[in-house]
């Protein structure tokens, strides 16, 4: 079986449509646990009616935050491997056939990233800046299948993070003996996975589209982009990362960490949105991280 864990804190009718994605499955060897951290009327009814045997509904009596409700994710998952889904992604049918298949070609992986289609608000497959730069500039040339690690994989992620959080796969003993960084809340996926590499973990790539992630404005990480909160987190995290690095000689590691590249071009295009809202602290601090101060 597949743990599929759905932290839920959004609009409810995306969280129907992930829930019946999972359903959706051609391959039945998984289930479903979501872990409802909003207040919202008419969900847990809507479970309750929906009565499917390999779904289970928690609603969390205290919100957590998103870190908080990510921990928990991680901590009541039994299964080998496990999956942490946005609660406004969408599975594709084949997700979970093609997950168990490259467990099987590849038992010792610790994490697994399938083929991913970016959506926009709508549901509609999209083509952004951002997405394009991650492919074509920063993640590996992936045809078929691959498998990375060590310091050539922690490179590439800390020029940029090329990886999809929600859809990734995740060997579950691994995760729960690291955990997330409580005191993150935009990057603490990119600082579990760096202690997975650091560990001698693995991770098997493939271009089977099997994934939509769904990329709109509306989310933390682009409203803290927006404001600059991002980039604070993010400057603190790239420091403690490269003197990380350099302790365990992975030297050019260190020196991807403290360039940040993809960080700081990313808080420049933030830098127009800033000026529209008329936030000149927003737009200081954008502009100071860009520039590397």
């Amino acid at each position: 079986m597949l743990d599929i864990m759905l932290p839920h804190y959004g609009d409810v009718e995306l969280l129907k449509l992930a829930v019946n994605s999972v359903i959706a499955q051609t391959d039945d060897r998984w289930q479903l646990t979501v872990l409802d951290d909003s207040t919202t009327e008419g969900i847990p009814e809507w479970f309750a009616a929906l009565g499917h045997e390999r779904v289970t509904y928690r609603r969390n009596p205290t919100n957590l935050g998103v870190t908080g409700n990510f921990q928990q994710c991680v901590d009541l998952a039994t299964e080998p491997f496990m999956v942490i889904m946005g609660c406004d992604d969408v599975m594709l049918p084949n997700y979970v056939a093609s997950v168990h298949a490259l467990v099987d070609a590849h038992p010792d992986a610790v994490l697994i990233q399938p083929g991913v289609e970016v959506i926009d608000a709508r549901g509609e497959v999209v083509r952004t800046l951002a997405d394009s730069t991650k492919r074509r500039v920063y993640a590996p040339k992936i045809d078929g299948t691959v498998v990375l690690s060590g310091e050539e994989l922690a490179v590439s992620l800390l020029r940029g993070n090329w990886l999809y959080f929600p859809s990734l796969c995740w060997r579950t003993s691994q995760v729960q003996a690291v955990g997330f960084d409580q005191s993150l809340k935009v990057i603490q996926d990119l600082a579990l996975i760096l202690e997975l590499v650091t560990r001698g973990g693995t991770l098997v790539a493939t271009d089977v589209v099997s994934f939509r992630y769904r990329r709109h404005g509306s989310s933390l990480s682009s409203s803290s982009a927006v404001t600059g909160g991002r980039f604070s987190e993010a400057r603190d995290f790239f420091l403690a990362a490269a003197a990380r690095m350099d302790a365990h000689g992975w030297h050019r590691a260190a020196k991807a960490a403290r360039w940040r590249l993809s960080s700081r071009i990313h808080a420049l295009t933030m830098v127009p949105a800033a000026a529209k809202q008329r936030s000149g602290s927003s737009v200081g601090v954008l502009t100071k991280y860009a520039l590397g101060r």
